[in-house]
């Protein structure tokens, strides 16, 4: 769907009649906040191809699964189900960008080493003398399969009908496989950016800090992580005045792209420098701040924070507005995780892959800084408030008739919730394709158990390093070998 790092200098070729078509359709019907994942190539293709066959015929694809159950991809879902009378999915499984369970699960990898995505057999047919379009029939290849097991089953079958399909009513939002349950919209969403007429729980919330250049914005090592920047930014600077000094010269038909030195050795390019560097921009080597962060669960770095640098602070400025302001913040996995969906709490600035494309939803919420104040990190912090809503407050009070939660209450409630394996696998739909919501449960009594059990949870993995060493017991069993490879 595009180049992963700037540095490749390799953009996606631009084809403005057919992805002008993907964002009239597939785009368009998308719930998905994120659709760059629409103009990948095997989508291009089907876009192009269900175009070109017109009013009749027969599309086979064989083509990364991602389509069959990705968020992102609902609205090609809801538009294969219109255009086309009948669809039939062989899903192939492998898909290697899981670990675990999960993982083994999928089974080998169809094309061996070449490909760590799923992988389906599609063939999507238009038949105008079908009265009901969007017959969708699925074969899932099952667990725990070899690769050698997946294509024998293949070479038996032969033919489309000695398999046996399984038929599929697609719901509301376009979910083939894993239908959400609906009952889960009856409770208060942890947050609705875009639904104003929610009402949330959380005022605000934010993704982790976003750099596209972990190797240079953070490091164990503080005085590391400022040598290694200011050697960047040092680079970048003399970029832009050769950029300048070439221009002044008159080489007016130069483009960016090929001056540009892409040496990964030296600078890690994102949009904003390119940028930069046609705007003659200088980047400061004065750090506005290095601070302490939650690079990945129980794994603290130090973090190089400068907006410039940074390809995204989102709202984190609202968050941790200073190195010493004091938060904690819930975060959860993105929506459509890979790993599946997890929540862990922090007191540092979160990257956004301290869970997987994670969710952060704070305790409390800062005052956006003044321009003075949000250049300096070590500033004096501005005023706070609480991040959960009054209307939050009001409906768990209202619902157990008492007047004694507090806000606090309900966000070691919400810590404790998301931990309960019985809320996970019961939703677990819903958790894959949208934020969590929060039901109140039974009654106040287990309401105070969740609130007291996230607390404690709170407490260990925020103070994880301060913790007691786990006593536990090795026993060697007799003859085991000498060599623990063996």
């Amino acid at each position: 769907a595009g180049q992963n790092n700037a540095n490749d200098n390799n953009q996606n070729t631009a084809y403005p009649a057919l992805d002008q078509r993907i964002m009239d359709t597939y785009v368009a019907r998308s719930s998905a906040t994120n659709k760059n994942a629409l103009y990948d190539s095997y989508i291009r293709a089907m876009r192009w191809a269900s175009d070109r066959i017109g009013e009749r015929g027969i599309i086979g694809f064989v083509t990364n699964a991602g389509f069959v159950d990705s968020n992102a991809a609902n609205g090609l879902r809801l538009c294969l189900a219109q255009e086309f009378s009948s669809i039939y999915i062989l899903h192939l499984r492998g898909n290697q960008r899981t670990a675990g369970e999960l993982s083994r699960q999928e089974g080998g990898k169809i094309f061996g080493s070449g490909s760590r995505a799923p992988i389906a057999i599609s063939l999507l047919v238009k038949n105008p003398a079908v009265p009901a379009p969007g017959q969708i029939y699925i074969y899932d290849i099952g667990d725990n399969l070899t690769r050698e097991e997946k294509l024998a089953k293949l070479v038996a079958w032969e033919q489309l009908s000695t398999i046996d399909w399984q038929r599929i009513q697609p719901d509301n939002y376009g979910d083939w496989l894993q239908q959400r349950d609906l009952g889960f919209e009856q409770f208060m969403p942890l947050g609705a950016k875009k639904q104003p007429t929610a009402q949330p729980i959380f005022a605000n919330y934010s993704s982790g800090v976003k750099t596209n250049r972990d190797a240079w914005c953070y490091n164990a090592d503080k005085a590391a992580i400022t040598a290694n920047m200011q050697r960047m930014i040092g680079f970048y600077n003399a970029e832009v005045a050769r950029w300048i000094a070439v221009r002044a010269a008159g080489a007016d038909t130069l483009e960016l792209k090929d001056f540009i030195d892409f040496d990964a050795t030296k600078i890690s390019w994102d949009r904003a420098q390119v940028n930069g560097i046609k705007n003659g921009q200088c980047g400061s080597d004065i750090p506005i701040g290095i601070m302490q962060s939650i690079y990945r669960p129980f794994t603290k770095q130090w973090l190089y924070f400068d907006r410039f640098f940074n390809n995204c602070v989102y709202q984190m400025p609202q968050l941790f507005p200073t190195a010493a302001a004091e938060n904690r913040v819930i975060c959860v996995s993105g929506i459509g995780a890979r790993s599946g969906f997890s929540v862990f709490i922090t007191d540092k600035t979160p990257d956004v892959q301290a869970m997987d494309n994670g969710q952060c939803f704070p305790l409390y919420l800062y005052a956006k800084p003044t321009t003075a104040a949000a250049n300096d990190l070590f500033a004096a912090a501005p005023e706070r408030s609480d991040a959960i809503t009054d209307a939050a407050l009001a409906h768990f009070c209202n619902y157990y008739t008492v007047t004694t939660i507090s806000k606090e209450d309900i966000f070691y409630y919400i810590y404790g919730l998301l931990h309960s394996p019985d809320y996970r696998h019961r939703y677990a739909a819903n958790l894959s394709k949208q934020l969590p919501r929060i039901p109140c449960v039974a009654t106040y009594t287990d309401f105070q158990h969740f609130s007291r059990a996230g607390r404690q949870l709170a407490e260990l993995h925020i103070n994880y390093d301060q913790q007691a060493m786990y006593s536990a017991t090795i026993t060697i069993q007799p003859n085991a070998p000498s060599d623990p490879k063996q």
